[in-house]
């Protein structure tokens, strides 16, 4: 074989994409790209969410269901409150619902956007889209408990004033998110894994980890892998970061609200969970699909609220975590859609456009509200 030839095959995509996608966040970091520039940032970005996929993949046949969908959505929320931390420390009085808008689009996102994508997709692949309704059942019961005591009831409390919560109370919900997150995790790994892996349209237990033929990575390979997905997830979310600012030029220019900017960016910062649901829903692994979806809403808030209440002691100016009418009634109407979805166990391609539907409100109402 050619050197060239060798040197190529040792150098994939899949590794170098990772490395450049981190030199170009390094050297866009704090500047403001424009026409070429903007362009490079978002090539590298397209590059890095699939690579990120890539490597979840290859660790998730390593570590087996549903660890891997597990480790995704976890890496993927701990950098994304990293940058939400950052924003709220440098931002001032104008980030107060910053947290607010971004863990509730979050919540929308992955609830209506991935959950209801995979399950379209699977539905229409396979005529109807097969899952193990106790897992999701259980998981889409904690996002709910989670998103009502953290986002709805700072709306109603009177302890402070305005959609906020008093200190004690923001301690007792970051106590609770916290607790509800490590004991669902336990569920979900160890006392009854068996509920959260993918399940046939007879009720049995598929292949999780493969097509029942490949060998899973080595550990030396697992490991690399692990490394360069979260270096491509941190590419991600730093170069969602650097080219918010385009973002928000064309949502002023445009006369936009300024949560349209939230959106935009967690639309981003979830791409990669987003492809991965899709790809596990068209092979017939709808579960690992709505492990990753709920398991991401999950993750979302029950380490951003405990986060942002350890932050709140260096941040000045109040924390608005509670949502308003509208967001309310979006976030009680897709709890009831997503319960009827989840209940029989199997869906049709309707109940992937009624999530997608809703979606579709929330975003609308972003830019109109």
């Amino acid at each position: 074989m050619h050197p060239a030839v060798r040197l190529l095959d040792r150098v994939r995509w899949t590794v170098s994409v990772p490395i450049a996608a981190l030199v170009v966040l390094v050297l866009g970091w704090g500047r403001h790209p424009e026409g070429v520039a903007l362009a490079v940032v978002g090539l590298f970005l397209i590059g890095a969410i699939v690579a990120a996929v890539h490597h979840a993949e290859v660790v998730a046949h390593r570590v087996g269901e549903p660890f891997g969908s597990l480790l995704l959505a976890v890496a993927v929320t701990v950098i994304e409150v990293g940058l939400i931390v950052t924003l709220m420390v440098s931002g001032g009085d104008e980030t107060s619902v910053l947290a607010r808008d971004t863990v509730f689009a979050a919540v929308m996102i992955t609830v209506n956007g991935i959950a209801g994508l995979a399950l379209l997709v699977g539905a229409l692949k396979h005529h109807l889209a097969v899952f193990n309704s106790e897992g999701a059942g259980a998981a889409l019961a904690t996002v709910v408990t989670l998103a009502t005591v953290c986002l709805v009831l700072p709306t109603f409390t009177t302890s402070a004033e305005g959609p906020e919560f008093s200190s004690d109370q923001l301690a007792f919900a970051a106590v609770a998110s916290l607790a509800l997150y490590v004991l669902f995790v336990f569920t979900q790994t160890v006392r009854h894994r068996d509920f959260f892996l993918p399940v046939a349209a007879d009720g049995t237990l598929l292949d999780a980890d493969g097509d029942g033929h490949a060998d899973p990575p080595t550990a030396r390979a697992a490991a690399q892998s692990l490394l360069l997905m979260l270096a491509s997830l941190l590419a991600v979310v730093g170069l969602a970061k650097v080219s918010s600012g385009a973002i928000e030029d064309a949502v002023d220019s445009a006369g936009l609200p300024q949560a349209v900017v939230g959106v935009a960016i967690a639309l981003l910062v979830l791409a990669p969970e987003s492809i991965a649901a899709v790809r596990n829903a068209a092979r017939e692994k709808v579960q690992i699909s709505l492990n990753l979806a709920y398991g991401s809403a999950m993750a979302s808030i029950g380490l951003t609220i405990p986060t942002i209440a350890v932050a709140s002691n260096w941040l000045d100016g109040p924390l608005d975590l509670g949502l308003g009418p509208t967001q309310i009634v979006l976030l009680a109407v897709s709890a009831v859609v997503a319960t009827l979805t989840v209940v029989p166990g199997r869906a049709k391609p309707l109940h992937g456009g009624l999530h997608l539907a809703l979606l579709a409100t929330f975003i609308y109402l972003s830019i109109s509200p």
